[in-house]
C-alpha cells in the first residue's frame, strides 16, 4: 500500500442513524491503529467539527460496540455547516487537532458535505454509504438496509397473524422517501398483496382493481406495503381512501417508522460495515479522496463524488418488481 502523508484520521457519523455505524466506526478505527495512524472521533457530526467535540480513540474505545445499534460517536443535523463560516470553523478544529484525513459516515448528505468542504479546504476524505433505504448509488447496500428490512419483515409477520385472525385488510407503511427498497424486499417476504414505491407510478384505481381481484378469488387478507415515500399517498390516505369507497374491507394501518432504525445489526451489516470501514482507511492511505466506498458484486470498490452523486440514485431492481406481480395472485 502506498502511504500517503496522512497521520490522523478524523471519523464521524451524520445524518440519520443506521444499524451498522458502530461497526464502521470499530473499523475504521481499528485499521487507523494497524496502519499506525492516530485516530479521533468527531461527536455530533458537522455540529461537532465546527465545535471541537472530538476525543481520541483508541482499539479498547470501541470494544463491544459492534452489536449495539444507533451510533455511539452521535448525530445531528448542522445548519452551521451550509455556511462558508461554518465550515472554515470547522477546517481550524481539524487543523487544531491536526486531523489530516477524514473518514465519513452517513448518506447522501454528508457525501456532499464533505464534497464541499474538501473542495474549499482540501481536506482528503472517504464516505462510508449508511442508510437505511439503500438509495445511494454506486453500491448495491448500504450500511443499515439488511437490518431495516429484516426488522419490517418481523412486524409483517406479526401483523399478518392477526389480519388473518380477523378478514382485515392491513396497509403497513415503511421508510423510504425516495426508495421502494425496503418495501419491495420486505413486501415480498412478506406475502403482500400489493407493494407501493416511489420509482412507479401505481394509481389508486390500479391498487383498488387489485384488491377487488382478491376478494373475488376469496383472499381472507390481504397487506399492502407503502414505502413513506409513495407518490399517492401514505398508509393513512390510501386507508382513508379505500374506506370511503367500500364498506367491504375491515381496514387497519401500521406506521413501522423509526422502529426501523433501530437494534442489533443482522451480520450482514456488521460484516459490510466492517469491510467497508477497513477499506475506507486503507482507501484514504493510499490517496484515494472526494471519494465512496461502496461494495458491487461482493467486491470493495470506490466512487468519485461526480460520478454517483448529480440526482442519481440507487435504481430499483426491475426483476424483484416482476417477481412481487407474479407472487400477489
Amino acid at each position: 500500500m502506498t502511504d500517503t502523508k496522512i497521520s490522523r484520521i478524523g471519523v464521524f457519523t451524520s445524518g440519520g442513524d443506521a444499524p451498522g455505524m458502530n461497526a464502521a466506526i470499530r473499523a475504521v478505527v481499528r485499521a487507523s491503529i494497524f496502519y499506525q495512524k492516530e485516530v479521533f472521533g468527531i461527536v455530533h457530526g458537522y455540529e461537532g467539527m465546527i465545535e471541537g467535540e472530538i476525543v481520541k480513540l483508541g482499539a479498547r474505545s470501541v470494544g463491544n460496540i459492534l452489536q449495539r445499534g444507533g451510533t455511539v460517536l452521535k448525530s445531528a443535523r448542522s445548519d452551521n455547516f451550509r455556511t462558508k463560516e461554518g465550515r472554515a470553523k470547522a477546517y481550524e478544529t481539524l487543523k487544531k487537532h491536526g486531523i489530516d484525513g477524514v473518514v465519513g459516515i452517513g448518506g447522501d448528505g454528508t457525501f456532499m458535505g464533505m464534497h464541499l468542504f474538501h473542495e474549499e479546504f482540501g481536506i482528503p476524505y472517504v464516505c462510508i454509504p449508511g442508510t437505511i433505504d439503500n438509495d445511494i448509488a454506486g453500491t448495491d447496500y448500504t450500511i443499515g438496509f439488511d437490518t431495516a428490512t429484516n426488522t419490517a419483515v418481523e412486524a409483517i409477520d406479526r401483523i399478518r397473524d392477526t389480519a388473518l385472525s380477523h378478514n382485515r385488510l392491513f396497509f403497513i407503511e415503511v421508510m423510504g422517501r425516495h426508495s421502494g427498497y425496503i418495501a419491495l424486499n420486505s413486501g415480498i417476504a412478506g406475502g403482500a398483496v400489493s407493494i407501493i414505491i416511489p420509482e412507479q407510478n401505481t394509481t389508486f384505481e390500479q391498487l383498488y382493481t387489485l384488491l377487488e381481484q382478491s376478494g373475488k378469488t376469496s383472499k381472507s387478507s390481504s397487506l399492502i406495503v407503502v414505502a413513506e415515500g409513495s407518490k399517492i399517498g401514505g398508509a393513512n390516505e390510501l386507508a382513508k381512501m379505500v374506506a370511503e369507497r367500500s364498506n367491504y374491507f375491515d381496514i387497519k394501518v401500521t406506521i413501522l417508522g423509526h422502529l426501523q432504525r433501530g437494534g442489533a445489526p443482522t451480520y450482514f451489516d456488521r460484516v459490510l460495515a466492517s469491510r467497508m470501514g477497513v477499506s475506507a482507511v486503507e482507501g484514504l492511505l493510499r490517496g484515494e479522496s472526494d471519494s465512496m466506498v461502496g461494495i458491487s458484486n461482493n467486491k470493495i470498490i470506490f466512487n468519485a463524488y461526480a460520478s454517483i452523486m448529480n440526482g442519481q440514485y440507487h435504481e430499483i431492481d426491475e426483476e424483484l418488481l416482476r417477481l412481487a406481480k407474479i407472487l400477489s395472485i
